[in-house]
């Protein structure tokens, strides 16, 4: 509950109860806060949407946004992940080559046809080059088979997913793509343009995920690790040659694709979107004959085992916090100062006397709240202690409950229709792939696992509204939750989950009730100070967001916070020089992620 108020009474909005009836979204779609505030009674500040300033940029960069998600499974794939690691046996690698040399000739063929469809002279000429390109790539993988002594290519006939993409490929530079006419010899040269235009949306998406996976890669190289096996690799796809071809890929596709209709520009987007849903099929269908980390749950035994997963509300799962929405359910369904309430009804504030008296909640939390992380900080930063912590944030708590008294005894939340905010829930934003995941979790029938929310919010019904829309009934809701008389709210909240110690206490009584016939996996998601312990007490906790005082607090208090990718490149190459890869709680290293895809990949994979 931690995004700043306006307490201005004066600003024009379309109300969030509006929006409500309507059966609109709510926000729809402001991009996720970048640093989590410290103020829990929020309501959005004007026009948020608008702050969002749209720039200019071609299609090839908009495809490549939209579908960032595969991007990341491609990333998190056991492929990937050995490769980076430098613990991928040389077999795989050796099949990999032999079925990327068939991705190449399939590429220098539709570049190929390409140019002889393209009717522009720079187009032509850039075509040419980048096949020139790819018969460099040829030859590096050439250099690789010299080096083994053997052809690799020969040996390894094409497997099934190679096959499905060049098909793909081919296919579409021959101008066979579905809904289209294939032009005959007497094709007008626009139309032939058009097939170009359709090819590179074919192969661009491909340039660019190489040209990404060689920067990440290159990244967690150490500045004089040149004994990295698969250093010709990694230096060739992150070198700035090949981010020039990947960029100019995307340059000849948004130049190609300048003239064609909006119907034509929806054929290219399906077409790069398949193109890399089969380049992740590509990465998962090498045969791997080594252990790896990734999935989390590959090795899942639902007859021995069960994944826990737990995760927070507000700002992990939501774009706007949950505080926010109440607060302004109650502030535009208030009566005016000069209406008369009807008797025998909750008596309310008029909306002008809420809008204040959230402003000074508001700021008096955001001040205290300050002063209490200042407070419970070490003088001197420390080494890892979970139980020092622990007794830390018991201030914390106690402020959190002193806070929850206050808005209580204000009244601010009196008066609010049960029925409105299930709608708001209903229609509320949540981040970019956390219903996929849950959904995912829920539906497969070979994992064998529970969805806990743990969540300060004080309206429960808020959150299982919010999830019912994804149908996702099955989570179980920890949290706060109204008193109602007659469906209203009388203003009192029944007091559950409102600090981080009661949190680590039902994050242990769940785990208490649950039977020992299983091995518990447990994992914890949350992005703020209030999930600190949950998360270091979890087998393995994830911080999702920016938060800048949950960062400080675990820092000075010894905690680790390692990007998710990194810290399992390194788990991995632990993994294959022998060391057993075990999650346990409370070893001080919390892993970061920068969405809700990048945990999908790496606990479930493609």
């Amino acid at each position: 509950m931690r995004l700043l108020f306006s307490s201005s009474p004066s600003y024009p909005i379309k109300t969030l109860f509006q929006l409500v009836r309507s059966h609109q979204r709510v926000y729809s779609s402001p991009p996720p806060p970048t640093r989590r505030s410290s103020n829990p009674m929020a309501i959005p500040p004007k026009s948020s949407a608008a702050a969002v300033i749209p720039t200019e940029e071609g299609i090839a960069r908009r495809f490549w946004i939209t579908f960032r998600r595969e991007s990341v499974f491609s990333l998190y794939s056991p492929f990937s992940l050995c490769l980076a690691s430098g613990s991928l046996k040389i077999d795989t690698f050796r099949h990999y080559i032999a079925q990327d040399v068939h991705f190449l000739k399939a590429f220098a063929q539709a570049y190929e046809l390409a140019e002889d469809c393209a009717d522009d002279d720079d187009a032509k000429l850039a075509i040419s080059e980048l096949r020139k390109g790819v018969l460099e790539e040829l030859k590096m993988h050439d250099s690789f088979v010299q080096e083994w002594g053997s052809d690799c290519v020969k040996e390894s006939p094409v497997n099934a997913a190679t096959l499905k993409y060049t098909e793909f490929l081919l296919a579409t530079a021959s101008g066979k793509v579905e809904g289209l006419k294939a032009p005959g010899k007497l094709a007008t040269p626009f139309e032939k343009t058009k097939i170009a235009a359709y090819t590179l949306g074919a192969m661009t998406p491909c340039m660019r995920l190489y040209a990404f996976l060689g920067k990440e890669f290159q990244a967690l190289l150490e500045p004089n690790e040149h004994d990295h096996p698969y250093n010709k690799w990694i230096e060739n796809y992150s070198s700035e040659s090949f981010q020039a071809s990947a960029l100019q890929t995307e340059d000849l596709l948004d130049k190609l694709s300048v003239s064609l209709t909006g119907e034509e520009l929806n054929i290219i987007e399906k077409l790069y979107h398949q193109a890399m849903k089969l380049e992740i099929e590509f990465f998962y269908a090498q045969p791997l004959t080594q252990p790896t980390v990734v999935p989390l749950t590959k090795e899942h035994d639902p007859a021995q085992d069960r994944l826990m997963l737990f995760s927070d509300f507000d700002l992990t799962c939501t774009v706007v916090d949950s505080s926010a929405i109440l607060a302004e359910i109650a502030i535009v369904t208030a009566p005016k100062s000069d209406q008369n309430q009807p008797e025998g009804r909750i008596a309310r504030m008029s909306s002008a006397e809420l809008r204040n008296t959230w402003g000074i909640l508001s700021r008096q939390f955001t001040e205290e709240y300050e002063q209490c992380i200042e407070s419970i900080l070490p003088s001197d930063k420390v080494e890892f202690n979970y139980e020092a912590l622990l007794k830390a944030l018991e201030q914390l708590s106690d402020f959190e409950k002193r806070a929850n008294s206050r808005v209580i005894e204000s009244g601010v939340l009196k008066g609010l229709n049960l029925e409105d905010i299930k709608r708001a829930g209903e229609r509320l934003i949540l981040q970019d792939g956390c219903i996929n995941f849950f959904q995912k979790i829920t539906k497969n029938e070979n994992l064998n696992a529970n969805i806990h929310v743990l969540s300060y919010c004080w309206c429960g019904d808020l959150i299982r509204a919010a999830f019912s829309s994804g149908d996702l009934d099955v989570l179980n809701v920890h949290a706060n939750e109204f008193s109602f008389e007659e469906s209203v709210s009388t203003g009192e909240i029944v007091r559950k989950v409102q600090s981080p110690i009661d949190k680590l206490q039902a994050f242990n009584d769940i785990l208490q009730d649950c039977s020992n016939d299983r091995k518990n996996l447990t994992v914890y998601v949350g992005d703020s100070v209030g999930d600190l312990l949950c998360l270091l007490k979890a087998d393995i906790g994830i911080v999702i967001g920016s938060s800048s005082s949950l960062r400080r607090v675990g820092s000075e208090y010894g905690v680790s916070f390692v990007p998710l990718f990194p810290g399992l490149v390194k788990k991995q190459k632990e993994y294959a020089e022998g060391s057993p890869c075990i999650w346990k709680g409370q070893s001080g290293i919390l892993y970061t992620a920068s969405s809700w895809d990048d945990i999908y990949a790496f606990i479930l994979g493609w």
